[in-house]
């Protein structure tokens, strides 16, 4: 089948029109960060032209910085770990298991994505409050551990596995449990990576619930910790970029790792209704 060039061309330069325009928030930053202060005003590029890499440094050891990373890393490998797993065993029982409600269940699950987070910020709050889980890790993590996202991405893939499979293990005397354990999740890792990169993003960079459910600078994640660079009189956006730069570079690099995965989940949960 031949190919029109120009058809062709006109594509890519579409493609790249709409990364250049992905990439520019970015490439801003980065030439922010290695801005001196002096010059700061100047006619904004997006490619750097001066490397003022004490500006990192310097934002480093502005804020505790190895506190924020770790509260962060705790925070998001909980939710990460809890989505992956309640998730699974959700779309596990509505894609499998029969009892009555379930499909009434599984539709009201997935009416919660269309409820906007402020209608439900104050409830969680409260719940949390009366709990007396505020400036905690219970806080940050419990009240994410579960995605109604996260459950359909599941239960699209299991259906997609033939069931012939759990039928044997069945006649063989496996029980749900075993066959959810030693069949179902090992040909999962497609769809559990996807489902842990979003998660994984969604808690490295969410910033409304922790600024609500915390107090204290030593259980501040790393985005509520950016604010310490907004002062009274201003705000040091040198320093203010550099620290984003070094926030953004881990869920960069876990989206990279796990790449090739996650479009392969992404792909696959969509193969049945």
């Amino acid at each position: 089948m031949k190919t029109n060039p120009l058809r062709s061309v006109l594509t890519h330069l579409l493609l790249l029109t709409g990364a250049f325009i992905s990439a520019m928030p970015f490439l801003w930053m980065v030439t922010t960060s290695l801005k001196p202060a002096g010059v700061l005003y100047q006619a904004p590029l997006l490619i750097p032209t001066y490397f003022e890499w004490s500006n990192y440094v310097e934002a480093w050891k502005a804020a505790p910085f190895p506190r924020f990373f770790l509260n962060s890393a705790i925070m998001t490998i909980g939710i990460t770990l809890g989505q992956t797993l309640f998730s699974a065993m959700a779309g596990y029982a509505f894609a499998r298991l029969r009892f009555p409600g379930r499909d009434v269940l599984f539709f009201l699950i997935l009416g919660t994505m269309m409820i906007p987070f402020p209608v439900t910020l104050i409830p969680s709050f409260l719940i949390i409050a009366d709990l007396g889980w505020l400036d905690t890790y219970q806080a940050l993590i419990v009240p994410r551990v579960v995605s109604a996202f996260a459950i359909f991405l599941f239960r699209q893939f299991f259906l997609s596995i033939p069931q012939e499979l759990e039928e044997a293990a069945l006649i063989d005397g496996a029980n749900r449990v075993v066959i959810f354990a030693r069949i179902i999740l090992p040909l999962s890792t497609p769809v559990m990576a996807a489902s842990a990169i979003f998660s994984f993003l969604f808690a490295w960079n969410d910033f409304l619930w922790p600024l609500i459910v915390t107090n204290s600078t030593e259980m501040r994640p790393i985005q509520v910790g950016l604010a310490f660079f907004q002062g009274q009189y201003g705000i040091f956006w040198t320093l203010l970029m550099a620290a984003t730069v070094l926030a953004t570079i881990p869920a960069i690099l876990a989206f990279l790792v796990a790449q090739q995965r996650f479009i392969e989940g992404i792909t696959s949960s969509g193969l049945k209704g």
